[in-house]
């Protein structure tokens, strides 16, 4: 069901590719190829900006078929906004920084983690329908503090 959902759209159009990937490996399961998708973007990000890290991955998902699938349950699920991706379905509910902190709540994050993770998101280019909103930085796709330096340039 997520894969008709707007905000999916991006991650839906890379799912050819890693479902040729998760096929040809025979025994990974295709939750864990995209997980290990964005370690790897995540980690090429970081090599853009010149940094060598480690991002730790931990396999042992699995998919559920599509008889194991309440459809109308993840209808429920469905988000209305995710300010982490600059995405909002519809205008009539809540303010837009009462659902970003509602998100970061259902993901346990502390403010310093948000505000590190709505940073990241924006320089990595990781918004809805590549909106440029907020993105603040000329080397997008780079892991790098562009976003924090332009908010707070005082020029």
């Amino acid at each position: 069901p997520q894969r008709d959902w707007d905000v999916n759209a991006a991650a839906v159009r890379a799912l050819p590719v890693l479902e040729k990937i998760q096929k040809e490996s025979g025994k990974a399961s295709l939750a864990d190829i995209i997980v290990l998708a964005g370690v790897v973007g995540v980690a090429k990000a970081a090599s853009a900006a010149g940094l060598s890290i480690h991002v730790p991955f931990a396999p042992g998902r699995v998919d559920a078929r599509q008889d194991q699938t309440d459809i109308e349950m993840f209808e429920l699920l469905e988000p209305i906004a995710d300010g982490f991706r600059n995405y909002r379905a519809r205008l009539d509910v809540s303010t837009t920084e009462s659902l970003l902190i509602d998100k970061a709540q259902q993901l346990t994050l502390t403010a310093p983690e948000m505000t590190a993770l709505v940073g990241g998101m924006r320089v990595l280019g990781a918004n809805f329908d590549g909106s440029k909103n907020g993105v603040f930085t000329d080397r997008v796709g780079v892991l790098s503090n562009d976003f924090f330096v332009n908010l707070l340039d005082m020029r």
